[in-house]
Formats: structure tokens, C-alpha cells, sequence
């Protein structure tokens, strides 16, 4: 079954009230991420990736912020407790292990308490093995601009906090799937996480490929102004509600520009930072928008507007939703405005990525 989301229509056509907003138009794909049982043949998020057998799993090496947060669960034990959540009754009487839960969530304990008996060394000191975060097939994700005959996108991250952001450091691989011969079918994982919101839930993909808009943030002065006449929004006959009478821009921001979740290309989020450019380390080219990774599919109140057709049952209804939130498919939690961006070089991907919490 071929998993399908859609956009809504936004309620306003951008370029025919501001065409003066057409030139920054940029193409997106949102990636739609669902819970699921992805393969190493699919496109997903947090789900197995197509690693050679012969070739090292990432580890990483980078200082810990955090080396005991205190949180002590290994990945797999963050996704029982998960199963458990996703299975709670109406009535909010409790779940249980089924008995292969049950056997797995033993041996994850008696592996932990054997590692903390042992003491030393703990991850600040040795390598983490790294969690995959998303693997993108350009089949599936066009706007992919790979290097050479690549045709694959990985994408991992360290589950502890790192300088200077208090964030996952990450790890960018691009690879061409018909070369992959044998395929690693367990890679290592690290013994624990620094926070449950660092552990992607696995999560099949239906990308979607859309038009976006810039961020307020992102425009000039003068734009900024031009968003602000509400006379402009009322002459051109946009169906706007008057509760945004003082302040059209929050209308443009909420419904009209950046989409949330997910999704590669197109234009940054931003949160409580205002835009910055970031430039390549090798060749001083201005850097784009290469992954958004987002807690978030939609927001709630007016952001549910967001939500695809397929789900706005479920964005109705989500914030009396017994089990997991459905605008959460992929558990992921970052920063604290929800969004995490890797940007490429746009004269070569292979330049070294850069990676910002927003």
C-alpha cells in the first residue's frame, strides 16, 4: 500500500495579492514521515539503512555535555515504552508487555546494568555509535542534488547533547545503492540516549513536492511593510478573517509561508533566532537548506491548517489524543523551537555540512 499525504490548498494564491513574492518562491518536498516498518530498500525515518557490511558504522568521537542525564534507557527500550504508550485504552487503564516485549526489555536491562557495574569508560570517553535519522533515495525525493552517480542520502546523529547548541551532532553520507553489495543487518547501537526525543521512531515517507515562501524574518524591510497593509490584503479580495485586521504578516506566517514538518529544500523555519546566513567552510558559497527535521508535522490551533487532508480528522482531535500525538509521528524532539536544519554547499555536497537548532 503506497502511503499518500496532500497538502490543503492554502487559502490565499501568494503571487496574485504579492507579486513581488513570486521571484522567491522555492520548491519543497514535504516528506510526511508515518509510522511504519521501512525496509533498507526504502526511503524513512529511523528506520535501517543501506550500510555495507564491509564499511564502519559511524561512531562519534565529539565531547558530551551530558554524560549522565540521569534518563538511562537504550533505544530500544525508549521504542517498548512507545508500543506501550501507543496501545493505551480510551479509559487510560494501563498496557502491558507482550511476553517478546517482555524478554527484550530484560536482556536491555541486565546489558545496561552490566555496563554500569563495569564503570568506566562512559560515551564522553569512548565513541558512540551513531542512530540513523533519515535515509532519502532520490527516486522517491527529486529535489535530492546528489554528488556524482550518488543516488542516496543518510543522515545519523549522536543521541547526547553537544557544544555549542545543546544538540545531536550529525553525520551526512551520500552513496549510490547499486554499489552496496552485502548489507550490515546489526549495526551497534549506544547503550543509551540523552533524552527519548533523540530516539526517531521508524516511520515510512510520502513525499510531497510543494511551493513555499520565505519566513517574514527572511524578507526585506520593505516586504515586511507590504505584508503589513492590511488596505493591500482587502483591495486584492483575500479571504482573510478580520481578527487579522492589526496584524496581516501573522496571517502570511501562520498559513502562507514556510511549512512545518519535515521536509528537504526549500525555505528555513525560523523560531527565536532571527535569519543568518551560514557559508561553505571550503568555498565560501552561501550554503541552502539541504533537511529540515522537525518535531512537529503541524501546529495546533490555526497551524493545524497545515495538517494534510489525509490527517485532519486526526489534527482535530489530536490534543485529546489518548496515545501518541498524531502531529508527533517520528518522536523526535529538537530544540526549543522544534526544528533542526542541515544545509549543503550548493557548489559541491561533498564540502563539509552544517547543522542549526532553531
Amino acid at each position: 500500500m503506497v502511503l499518500v499525504r496532500t497538502t490543503p490548498p492554502r487559502p490565499v494564491d501568494v503571487p496574485a495579492i504579492f507579486p513581488e513574492l513570486a521571484p522567491l518562491a522555492r520548491s519543497a518536498m514535504r516528506l510526511h514521515p508515518r509510522p511504519g516498518s521501512p525496509s533498507v530498500r526504502d526511503s524513512s525515518v529511523g528506520g535501517p539503512l543501506l550500510w555495507p557490511a564491509g564499511e564502519t558504522w559511524p561512531h562519534c568521537e565529539d565531547a558530551h555535555l551530558h554524560v549522565d542525564s540521569g534518563f538511562r534507557q537504550s533505544p530500544t527500550e525508549v521504542r517498548l515504552n512507545r508500543r506501550l504508550q501507543s496501545r493505551l485504552r480510551p479509559d487510560e487503564r494501563a498496557s502491558a508487555f507482550t511476553p517478546e516485549e517482555a524478554a527484550l526489555k530484560k536482556r536491555n536491562e541486565a546489558r545496561l546494568a552490566e555496563r554500569l557495574d563495569a564503570g568506566p569508560p562512559w560515551p564522553a570517553e569512548c565513541p558512540v555509535p551513531m542512530l540513523p535519522v533519515a535515509q532519502l533515495y532520490r527516486h522517491d525525493v527529486p529535489l535530492l542534488r546528489p554528488p556524482g552517480p550518488a543516488d542516496l542520502l543518510q543522515i545519523l546523529w549522536c543521541p547526547y547533547d553537544h557544544d555549542p547548541d545543546y544538540k545531536p551532532a550529525t553525520a551526512l553520507f551520500w552513496r549510490t545503492a547499486a554499489e552496496v553489495g552485502d548489507i550490515l543487518d546489526a549495526p551497534p547501537e549506544p547503550y543509551e540516549a540523552d533524552y527519548p526525543g533523540y530516539v526517531p521512531e521508524p516511520c515510512a515517507l510520502a513525499p510531497e513536492a510543494i511551493t513555499e515562501y520565505p519566513n517574514s524574518l527572511d524578507l526585506s524591510p520593505e516586504l515586511q511593510l507590504t505584508l503589513d497593509d492590511w488596505n493591500r490584503w482587502q483591495a486584492a479580495g483575500a479571504d482573510v478573517d478580520d481578527s487579522y485586521a492589526d496584524y496581516p504578516r501573522e496571517f502570511y506566517s501562520i498559513h502562507l509561508a514556510t511549512a512545518p514538518g519535515w521536509k528537504v529544500g526549500g525555505w528555513p523555519p525560523w523560531g527565536r533566532t532571527d535569519p543568518y546566513r551560514r557559508y561553505c567552510a571550503v568555498c565560501e558559497a552561501q550554503m541552502v537548506p539541504l533537511l529540515t527535521i522537525a518535531s512537529w508535522e503541524w501546529d495546533g490551533g490555526e497551524g493545524r491548517s497545515w495538517a494534510p487532508q489525509e490527517d485532519q480528522a486526526a489534527a482535530l482531535s489530536d490534543s485529546h489524543y489518548p496515545g501518541p500525538n498524531p502531529s508527533q509521528p517520528t518522536r523526535v524532539e529538537v530544540g526549543s523551537t522544534d526544528n533542526m536544519q542541515i544545509y549543503i554547499c550548493p557548489t559541491s555536497p561533498e564540502h563539509p555540512h552544517t547543522d542549526l537548532i532553531q
